[in-house]
């Protein structure tokens, strides 16, 4: 009868080493692959925007004391949407001198994020030009809204599948 004088375990030890290092570099191969992207819910990176969240809280407080902003879009269509917006005061008077940046752009990726500036202004209604989508399904339509000294951002998920748009 032939005796194991215990040779296999070093193998053994040393495969697994390999196997789990093998494991490793496999699985930061596939997560740098990922198009995961920072977060932009205020137009400027996570990291900046944890920084300033209390001036970002304060300035939609203030904002919110003498405005208000509605997004009005009918609903958004790959060939064409037009985005529109509504700034009044708490009388609900128009104001027609308000300045809005929008970015449109699909969650978590930039590669067709669209930058909307200089709207047509009418009683209070702020309107985009019409704009052509990539492709169908959920957009994130992000609004940054100064009149005069107070600022505020104005973020809403809309669907190109359905006519419903919410604030986030």
């Amino acid at each position: 009868m032939k005796t194991n004088s215990g040779r296999i375990w070093p193998y053994a030890i040393g495969v697994s080493i390999i196997l789990v290092f093998g494991a490793c570099v496999a699985t930061i191969v596939v997560a740098n692959k990922l198009p995961v992207e920072k977060s932009d819910t205020y137009m400027m990176g996570y990291h900046e925007a944890d920084d300033k969240a209390n001036e970002l809280i304060e300035a939609k407080i203030a904002f919110d004391k003498s405005y208000k902003i509605e997004y009005i879009t009918d609903a958004l269509h790959v060939d064409a949407s037009t985005i529109k917006y509504r700034v009044s005061d708490l009388n609900s008077n128009p104001v027609n001198d308000a300045k809005i940046k929008v970015i449109v752009t699909r969650p978590n990726n930039h590669k067709h994020d669209q930058e909307l500036n200089n709207p047509s202004v009418e009683n209070g209604v702020y309107t985009f030009n019409t704009i052509t989508l990539a492709q169908e399904g959920r957009w994130d339509v992000m609004a940054k809204v100064n009149v005069g000294n107070v600022q505020r951002f104005y973020n809403v998920k809309a669907d190109t599948r359905a006519k419903e748009a919410y604030e986030y």
